[in-house]
């Protein structure tokens, strides 16, 4: 493929962007109706179309709904410590063919991948760690592609270039590093390619193996497995409590206030300062409406606890959950088997529950790899972080093994 003229830009917002600019590197649509396969339907039943010739699929999360809603509630900018940076690649005429969205920041809050320890280690070394360079979705451990490339023959010409450029907006805005957190592991490999160093992670998965019913998936498991789940789901409704399934319409505002309480309770408890805004689920519940699942749980004509999550292609992704009330198992039931249930009954390929989580390999969620690659300027301190992620792989990966054959499933 010959190379390609790109003119690169920063732009400090999305409002400085086309949405229909963005998403046609993040997500385009393919022309064919036909879904790509059995799986990929709405929550409504309709073919979705939504997929990248990358392999990637319909990511809600890389789309200009989600992002700008951060950046217009105010989640991210201002004093939150992510700065959005977005980069783009443009041909001569002004189309844009690639966008990475790069955030500066000033802390190692709402990333999922742990560096406080190499902050730690260079500051006590008299460097500055801060600020530094994120690309990434803000407060969201799902993967998806980062280096947004417009399909098309041009594309690999302009994936390749923009990996070096990240690099020399780091160099010129004199931060010390570059985190791709949660790319796909196409990109992790062009990115370690071109002197990212490569680190691996773990998270829990359920996958779909063409069940019927949330029954069949339990006839897949060990007799002492499956009646512990069927207990579970019955102990967390013991107390009257209901659990209702809500979309598109269903998001009204008074719903979204009883969420941001089970949100800020929990969150206030579990991380100390929630990163999300009460306006960023008005601007997502607006834009994003049929991409939105909530579970929530009512008692005594009440809403007291909620999990949501959003729609790809053809996979369900559990953001967060909260609650005003707690009750024994009603986290698991929102949370893991009103995900399966819902995954099995709209034909979705698998339920991305978020990051950490050994105790939900019991519950049907396996280990699967996640990736990210960083760019250290300083020699000494990327030297250290090398040799400390070589070891780390290693254990990751014996990690995963050892809790596979955990796995609650029925032996051969």
């Amino acid at each position: 493929m010959a190379s390609i003229e790109l003119a690169l830009r920063r732009i400090h917002s999305l409002a400085d962007i086309a949405a229909e600019a963005w998403d046609a590197c993040a997500n385009p649509l393919l022309s064919d109706p036909e879904p790509l396969n059995g799986r990929q339907r709405t929550s409504h039943g309709q073919p979705d179309s939504c997929s990248s010739t990358l392999g990637a699929g319909c990511n809600p999360f890389i789309s200009y709904d989600f992002l700008s809603a951060l950046e217009r509630s105010g989640s991210v900018g201002g004093r939150s410590g992510w700065q959005p940076m977005h980069l783009l690649a443009e041909d001569a005429r002004g189309t844009l063919l690639g966008a990475v969205p790069c955030y500066a920041k000033s802390h190692s809050r709402g990333e999922y991948v742990f560096d406080h320890g190499w902050a730690e280690a260079y500051e006590r070394a008299g460097g500055s760690y801060y600020p530094k360079l994120q690309i990434s979705v803000p407060f969201t451990p799902a993967t998806g592609r980062r280096l947004l490339v417009r399909p098309g023959p041009q594309a690999a010409a302009v994936q390749a270039p923009l990996a070096d450029a990240v690099v020399e907006v780091c160099r010129r805005s004199d931060a010390s590093s570059v985190h791709v957190t949660f790319p796909t592991e196409q990109e992790w490999r062009l990115l370690g390619a071109h002197g990212f160093l490569m680190r691996t992670h773990q998270q829990f998965h359920w996958e779909n193996a063409d069940y019927e019913t949330f029954d069949s998936f339990l006839g897949a498991l060990a007799s002492r497995k499956r009646k512990t789940i069927r207990r579970e789901r019955e102990d967390a409704l013991a107390a009257g409590i209901e659990v209702h399934t809500l979309s598109g319409a269903d998001l009204s505002e008074s719903v979204w206030d009883a969420f941001f309480k089970f949100y800020m309770e929990t969150g206030s408890r579990k991380w100390g300062r929630p990163y999300l805004t009460r306006s960023f689920y008005s601007l997502v519940g607006e834009k994003m409406r049929d991409r939105i699942v909530l579970f929530m749980a009512k008692r005594n004509r009440r809403w007291i606890a909620g999990a949501i999550n959003f729609l790809g292609s053809d996979t369900l992704y559990g953001r967060h959950w909260g609650a005003i009330e707690h009750h024994p198992f009603l986290h698991f039931e929102l949370c893991y088997y009103q995900a399966i249930q819902y995954a099995i009954e709209h034909k979705l390929a698998r339920v991305e529950a978020g990051a950490q989580g050994e105790h939900k390999v019991a519950r049907g969620y396996l280990p699967r790899t996640t990736y990210s690659a960083h760019y250290i300027v300083d020699v000494g301190l990327r030297r250290a972080i090398d040799d400390f992620l070589r070891r780390e792989r290693a254990c990751v990966a014996a990690a995963g093994e050892e809790l596979s054959e955990a796995a609650p499933f029925r032996k051969a």
